[in-house]
């Protein structure tokens, strides 16, 4: 992500404790780092609960980050997500693996104005798709 220059404004991160540790070991990547919340609405929310959550972010971010659970996460973007890539499309709807990123973008000016089906997927990245790991 910091490669790319994909730096969140925003994260809203599940109170989980595995979610926690996702964002934390994303968080040292960057040198500048974004403001995160908590929220519990994440934990055991439906696709629609994590819509209200996105929807509620702060106006201000520009760009949104939502550290969650399968297959919740899956589910919301398949349902956002209207156009892009037809082949990432159809690998995002067959798994979204744990570690994978969905970068989604949304032609409105505000987070509540996001709905199913408003958005185009611009990437999808997947651990596997990054090749080995070495530290």
């Amino acid at each position: 992500m910091a490669k790319h220059h994909l730096l969140p404004d925003q994260v809203i991160c599940s109170t989980a404790q595995r979610a926690r540790d996702t964002w934390e070991a994303v968080d040292k990547a960057f040198s500048d780092h974004p403001a995160a919340t908590f929220d519990k609405r994440i934990y055991e929310a439906d696709a629609a609960g994590i819509l209200a959550v996105l929807q509620d972010a702060e106006p201000e971010a520009h760009t949104l980050m939502i550290v969650g659970h399968n297959p919740t996460l899956q589910d919301l973007a398949n349902q956002l997500i209207a156009a892009g890539d037809i082949d990432q499309r159809a690998n995002l709807h067959q798994k979204l693996p744990t570690g994978a990123l969905v970068v989604i973008d949304f032609p409105v000016d505000r987070w509540a104005d996001v709905h199913n089906h408003s958005g185009r997927l611009d990437r999808f990245v997947t651990p596997r798709s990054l090749g080995p790991y070495t530290a």
